[in-house]
């Protein structure tokens, strides 16, 4: 198995890298939304043709204004559509960054624990032969694998009722 995780990311730029991170998240918070899952599922999504169509909405408002419904706010039609833009660069950033550390962790945790299986494998062979001192590492080790040999009770359907 070739290990892609050969070398660790410092203390000191893990300390920098959430120190900036925090700073960001001072910087956007006040503006930020934060939406429940629920919210998130219910809300209309804009894509790329969606979003030729609201562009080309905003432009008619300020040319056919009198269109705009009594009770639509352009202004904040105008802020809701320009902060989309703005944002699709930064959230692309964002997004490459949360890739590359979630990798990264998934790598090492890959390794770290085909590792543990090695060790782990020797162990339970060592035990085996009696090897001194195996036994109880590996008596400790295997809680982590339950036995799953036992079959789940079969129910008839006259026994269900």
């Amino acid at each position: 198995m070739e290990n892609k995780h050969v070398s660790s990311i410092p203390d000191e730029v893990l300390t920098q890298v959430t120190t900036k991170l925090n700073e960001i998240l001072t910087l956007v918070k006040p503006f930020a939304v934060t939406l429940t899952p629920d919210e998130r599922k219910s809300m209309l999504k804009m894509g790329d043709k969606s979003n030729s169509f609201v562009e080309k909405t905003l432009e008619y408002t300020k040319t056919n204004p009198e269109f705009v419904p009594a009770y639509m706010n352009v202004a904040e039609f105008e802020t809701d559509y320009v902060d989309t833009k703005n944002l699709i660069g930064v959230l692309s950033l964002a997004t490459q960054i949360s890739n590359s550390f979630d990798d990264t962790q998934l790598a090492a945790g890959s390794e770290a624990y085909h590792a543990a299986l090695y060790y782990y494998g020797n162990v339970q062979q060592s035990a085996s032969v009696n090897v001194p001192g195996a036994k109880a590492i590996y008596e400790e080790l295997k809680k982590r694998f339950p036995n799953k040999s036992r079959k789940p009770e079969v129910t008839s359907p006259e026994t269900a009722k």
